[in-house]
């Protein structure tokens, strides 16, 4: 039998560093970098099974690498855009997306994406 492939969890960094007025807006690309840093150490809070997590940066934030248990993709253009087709991409297994964006949640749930807020990484 076949082992399933793990659950693809897309963060949109954007939305998730902007959730906490923490002085992100001074280094975006910090911010950016502490969230991978923290996904990659603590992985989805909850989820015992393996995960797949993609954080997806844009603007200022873009060419952060990735790490070890998290694959960075810097959007050429909209993040949001980019998360889009991450998730159309994947449609064979469940994918997760963390954003508080109301267009963006409603985008992917049309795939057939589920989604949780930025709260449930930022315990």
């Amino acid at each position: 039998m076949e082992d399933e492939a793990p659950l693809l969890v897309i963060v949109d960094g954007a939305n998730v560093v902007g959730s906490r007025p923490d002085g992100w807006w001074r280094d975006r690309r910090g911010a950016a970098e502490r969230l991978r840093d923290r996904l990659a150490e603590q992985g989805l809070p909850g989820h015992p099974t393996p995960v797949e997590l993609v954080l997806v940066v844009e603007g200022a934030a873009r060419g952060v690498a990735s790490v070890p248990g998290v694959r960075v993709e810097s959007a050429p253009g909209s993040g949001d855009d980019r998360i889009v087709e991450l998730a159309a991409e994947d449609t064979g297994r469940p994918r997760l997306v963390v954003t508080a964006d109301r267009e963006l949640r409603r985008r992917v749930t049309e795939l057939g994406a589920d989604v949780i807020g930025p709260s449930a990484l930022l315990h």
